[in-house]
């Protein structure tokens, strides 16, 4: 499982995929056995779902405004950077996440993931920068983020 996470401070550095000021939102994620491949690092299909779930404690968390995320958000695009291997004894992982756009409908999300044991001015192993874009099951159309959405989304914007 992963926990509930906590938003957190960071060091004002740009370097290899860090944000340069503010406050991001840090959650710990564990890594199972089954997250390793053949050469015995991550494999990049279970980056993404570590990702996936380092990100649902920050936003689809029943007290968060963003909780009505959770019954309507779909992924638009992903990049995912790998400048270090991973490996199942660096977990629980540390992945930092922050807003890096913030639109009316959608928001890019930034990622940093490092081994549990790394600073956070460590360059990261993974970034990653994921789009999200609000959705509404019942129209299957997007629809734009609420205003306590928005808010707290903004907390997370980076420059």
């Amino acid at each position: 499982m992963t926990s509930a996470g906590e938003p957190h401070a960071t060091p004002a550095t740009r370097e290899a995929g860090t944000p340069a000021t503010g406050s991001t939102f840090r959650a710990t994620v564990p890594v199972r056995w089954s997250d390793m491949d053949v050469f015995q690092h991550i494999n990049h299909a279970r980056m993404v779902t570590l990702l996936e779930e380092a990100r649902i404690p920050w936003l689809l968390t029943p007290d968060r405004p963003t909780a009505a995320l959770g019954a309507g958000a779909v992924v638009v695009d992903m990049h995912v950077r790998y400048r270090g291997q991973l490996r199942h004894s660096d977990g629980p992982l540390a992945v930092d996440m922050w807003v890096e756009r913030l639109r009316s409908a959608d928001w890019t999300i930034g990622y940093a993931v490092r081994a549990r044991d790394a600073s956070t001015d460590a360059p990261p192993a993974v970034t990653a920068e994921i789009q999200l874009a609000a959705f509404d099951i019942d129209t299957q159309r997007l629809r734009r983020l609420t205003a306590s959405e928005r808010d707290y989304l903004q907390r997370y914007v980076r420059s």
